[in-house]
């Protein structure tokens, strides 16, 4: 995995000279990466939004494509919409995205694991805070410890109807995708009863994330195991919270001294204070 971070984090310096900086070269990799990885598990896509139509493509109809791919991907409907929402091209020379197509291309990235992904994408992120930018604040919960809160908590949607998971501060999804892949490793790969799985598949996992990158992020990794959750984009500390409940939290909330500069105007906080981690 190191070596895959190395290699697209280098090809970010030659992007640095055509106007893109980390955070939305990152972003353009995560588009891509997508549909490489939707392409190698026969994910269906609208019509001429495939990795392969990319792929094919060279000079000013690569660039074209590329804008239109993502802009018909941010109008499909359903979680897909979600995904590419507001998704636009950085790219001004074909030859760069061309050139970050073919090493996406070289990888066979579900290989790695469904996850390989938010890995990729936390480990540019890293890269990004090696080199003295600002982070966003973001931490990323270690995949063993995620792993090891999932086996304790036992997150059975089989139970009964309408449970639910829920993870406040999702990320990049790590808790959600962790969950279910907890249970498909109890039903030997998923063999439930049609009904049960329909629910599951669509009413089970919820979410929410204050950034979009990793909220997008989520999305496509839960999208990638063929699960269809509900994530919010929004604050959860400073926000009212929804009305509705959960039967199982799984999360690392959200840390640090620094919130809003003010208390958050809710009645369930028994102690008025900015402080985060109170």
């Amino acid at each position: 995995m190191s070596d895959v971070v190395q290699k697209l984090w280098g090809f970010c310096h030659t992007l640095r000279h055509d106007g893109i900086d980390y955070g939305d070269y990152i972003e353009q990799i995560t588009f891509l990466l997508f549909l490489k990885m939707a392409d190698e598990r026969g994910v269906d896509l609208p019509k001429g939004c495939t990795w392969r139509v990319l792929r094919d493509k060279s000079g000013t109809a690569l660039l074209d494509d590329y804008s239109d791919v993502l802009r018909k991907l941010g109008k499909a409907p359903g979680i897909l919409g979600d995904i590419y929402a507001e998704a636009q091209s950085r790219f001004n020379n074909a030859v760069n995205l061309k050139r970050l197509i073919n090493l996406i291309d070289e990888v066979e990235w579900t290989s790695l694991g469904v996850d390989i992904k938010a890995a990729a994408y936390e480990g540019l992120l890293e890269q990004a805070a090696n080199e003295g930018k600002k982070g966003a604040g973001q931490y990323f919960t270690p995949r063993v410890l995620i792993q090891s809160i999932v086996h304790c908590m036992k997150p059975d949607p089989r139970a009964y109807a309408d449970f639910t998971v829920c993870d406040p501060a999702c990320g990049t999804g790590g808790f959600l995708v962790a969950a279910y892949e907890w249970l498909l490793d109890h039903t030997k790969g998923g063999a439930l009863d049609r009904g049960v799985a329909r629910r599951i598949k669509t009413r089970t996992y919820y979410g929410q994330d204050l950034v979009a990158r990793p909220r997008r992020l989520a999305l496509m990794n839960m999208f990638l195991h063929g699960i269809e959750p509900t994530i919010r984009l929004g604050d959860t500390i400073y926000e009212p919270p929804p009305s509705g409940r959960f039967d199982v939290i799984l999360t690392n909330p959200p840390f640090g001294t620094r919130g809003a500069n003010q208390a958050p105007e809710r009645e369930d906080f028994t102690i008025e204070t900015s402080n985060k981690q109170l």
